[in-house]
């Protein structure tokens, strides 16, 4: 049993070891000993490549905006255990983190002697689900990996989100569009709605079908909602009978896309019982921010970080460093897992910015600072940084241009914390 929350850590450092376990064996096993308390959460499943995490916001502050207790569960955190568990915006505290692993701790130990260990995230997911069992009105679950086979899918919930479907995690997923289309779907349930953002051709049959086979209807954005961007990034969203109006604090294309599934998402849960105001639901849609994703951690100079991990969400990032930075004084600052697509990811930045570094971080699954070097070929002033808080502090000194920093949200948490402890400090 944990006496203090540094036990509670050291505990889920030594479950990572276990990997990555697809699989829901593990999952139903532990949550039937629990009394299955999934059940007594009303809950959005959210799946996709990206933009999750800003769907799930989106969402979150138009309910709390009317009124409701929401939870959120995501991955990665960017500040911890405790980060993976939100509830009204505010992380689980540490002592209640402790408390929820002394209570299923007897579990998991007769689990790990019956050779069906569960793994740290597995443990983080059941804390989550009793966690927003007893204290939210409706919980919002992102997907960690795929859907078909994710710790999360032991939800029956009562709308279903595909935010979109690109390459990523094709080493679990599959090689071809899709395949990790069929892993998505796997979060449509029976009578269910599903919303979906965009989606190429190939994903588009793959979802349809899985819709069929469920007896459920699927809401698709550009076929049955859309938006139009005006200037100053306000956006309206129109279903066809409906049209709401709101200014996104969120920068980019991309989330205009994101808020529009929000919306629908929104319509979907009225139909459900949840009642709301649209304008409370838009001024907490148009207020939102997500931390890593295009955000600004300081003026002088001026720094962004986003999480783009693959090559659909470097193209986003790009595009918008484009639409709200045009032909400003542009670095950028890069560190990714060598498991994914980086000579494309590089292809899109190279020739976009001012200059370009390149950078590691300790992750058994960091790319090799060289090694990224080797893969830039066309950018007019490259650099490779070794050690990427000194590269960091050189940005901090240097007070002209603008600086981004993207690639893993792993990495992007480390170097988050870092400068926000600097400025902290400093100040």
């Amino acid at each position: 049993m944990f006496t203090t929350f540094q036990e509670v850590e050291a505990f889920f450092d030594s479950r990572k070891s276990l990997g990555i376990k697809p699989g829901l064996d593990r999952m139903n096993n532990i949550l039937q000993q629990l009394g299955n308390p999934q059940r007594n959460i009303q809950a959005v499943h959210i799946a996709g490549t990206n933009g999750k995490g800003s769907t799930a916001q989106y969402i979150k502050n138009a309910l709390e905006a009317n009124g409701y207790q929401v939870g959120v569960f995501s991955s990665p955190s960017l500040s911890g255990l405790t980060g993976h568990i939100l509830l009204d915006g505010k992380e689980i505290g540490e002592e209640a983190f402790k408390d929820l692993c002394n209570e299923i701790y007897p579990v998991i130990k007769q689990m790990d002697a019956a050779d069906l260990a569960p793994t740290e995230f597995e443990i983080i997911t059941v804390i989550a689900f009793i966690y927003f069992a007893r204290y939210s009105d409706i919980a919002l679950i992102e997907a960690g990996m795929g859907g078909r086979e994710d710790t999360t899918n032991c939800i029956q919930p009562i709308l279903s989100i595909i935010t979109n479907v690109a390459k990523d995690h094709i080493g679990f997923l599959g090689n071809t569009i899709a395949e990790i289309a069929y892993q998505k779907a796997g979060i449509i349930k029976s009578g269910v709605p599903v919303i979906t953002g965009e989606l190429v051709e190939e994903a588009l049959p793959v979802i349809n079908l899985e819709a069929e086979k469920r007896k459920t209807t699927v809401y698709r954005f550009g076929a049955d909602f859309t938006f139009e961007k005006r200037n100053d990034n306000y956006m309206i969203w129109t279903n066809g009978q409906r049209k709401a109006v709101t200014k996104l604090r969120m920068l980019g294309k991309h989330q205009c896309k994101n808020a529009s599934i929000a919306f629908m998402a929104l319509e979907k849960l009225s139909d459900a019982g949840y009642a709301m105001s649209s304008k409370k639901a838009a001024d907490g849609i148009g207020n939102t921010t997500l931390a890593g994703r295009f955000e600004m951690v300081s003026r002088e100079p001026a720094i962004i970080l986003d999480g783009a991990h693959n090559p659909d969400g470097i193209n986003a990032f790009v595009n918008t460093v484009e639409e709200y930075y045009g032909e400003a004084e542009n670095h950028i600052l890069f560190a990714a897992f060598k498991d994914k697509e980086l000579k494309k990811m590089l292809e899109r930045m190279e020739t976009s910015f001012s200059s370009i570094t390149l950078t590691s971080f300790n992750h058994p699954r960091a790319a090799d600072a060289s090694e990224l070097g080797d893969l830039v070929e066309y950018a007019e002033n490259k650099k490779v940084a070794a050690n990427w808080e000194r590269a960091v502090d050189e940005i901090l000194e240097n007070k002209s241009g603008n600086h981004f920093i993207t690639g893993s949200l792993n990495f992007i948490s480390l170097v988050r914390t870092y400068i926000l402890n600097k400025s902290a400090y400093t100040e």
